[in-house]
């Protein structure tokens, strides 16, 4: 297979003892490209710094809903910094998080907007994470777009009704590692349905590793069994859907037209 990794986050201490072993396992795999996503300041320098030193990884610079109450009065300024980089190509991830709820929601919204700001400003794509929030994600989308370079849902978990609407703002739609599982039939009949032109795998890797790795630490290598599976409910051939989703990636990032 030709591989897409749309999220991952290989710059956590899940990987110090054996990264340079993940990546090569990654590349037998057939993985051409992995988007290595920040989840805060320090995460989006060292997401940086792997993308520097690996060929096949970008990053993407922001700060996750979970750390939306601790960042400093210049975070904006010091990700705009960040963003200028040839290899950071996207902003995220950002978002909201109702499930955890680690930060207070006003300061999640507002920094979720900030974040949105800084994209249509610099023109970057953005990657948004949406856990048990679809309403107040989706009013904001609305109200604070539209987004030139679009972006992506990731590890998208909504409904169909709403993948049609993020896709008509302009957002692709990301299949992590739930899919596989035997009790994801919403999001099997969702990545049934997605347009081919729409639609990105994932690992959101050290998470949500699939069948048949479940239980133990995801990595890129591992996003051809999301493959595989999204593959089988759209009734496709398995390297064919692999290939779609790499170019969608590819063109999201404008992985073709790197600045």
């Amino acid at each position: 297979m030709i591989l897409f990794d749309s999220h991952a986050h290989l710059d956590f201490a899940d990987y110090d003892d054996d990264r340079d072993e993940m990546i090569k396992r990654a590349r037998a795999a057939g993985l051409v490209n992995i988007i290595n996503v920040g989840f805060d300041l320090e995460s989006s320098r060292k997401a940086l710094r792997l993308a520097e030193k690996y060929d096949l990884i970008y990053a993407a610079v922001g700060v996750h809903p979970h750390v939306a109450g601790e960042v400093p009065p210049d975070y904006l300024r010091q990700l705009e910094q960040l963003a200028a980089h040839p290899k950071v190509v996207a902003l995220g991830e950002m978002g909201l998080d109702y499930f955890r709820n680690r930060s207070p929601r006003p300061e999640q919204h507002k920094v979720f907007r900030e974040q949105l700001a800084l994209a249509r400003k610099l023109n970057l794509p953005v990657i948004i994470h949406d856990r048990e929030a679809h309403g107040d994600m989706m009013d904001i989308l609305h109200q604070d777009g539209p987004f030139s370079a679009g972006g992506v849902i990731h590890c998208y978990s909504g409904s169909w009704e709403m993948a049609k609407e993020c896709m008509s703002l302009g957002f692709y739609i990301s299949i992590a590692g739930p899919v596989t599982f035997n009790n994801s039939n919403r999001l099997k009949d969702v990545a049934g349905r997605m347009p081919l032109n729409r639609l990105l795998i994932e690992t959101d890797a050290p998470f949500l590793t699939p069948v048949p790795h479940r239980g133990k630490r995801n990595e890129p290598a591992f996003v051809q069994f999301t493959a595989a599976e999204v593959a089988a409910v759209k009734k496709l051939d398995s390297e064919e859907l692999a290939k779609i989703c790499t170019e969608n990636g590819k063109a999201l990032f404008r992985l073709n037209t790197i600045r």
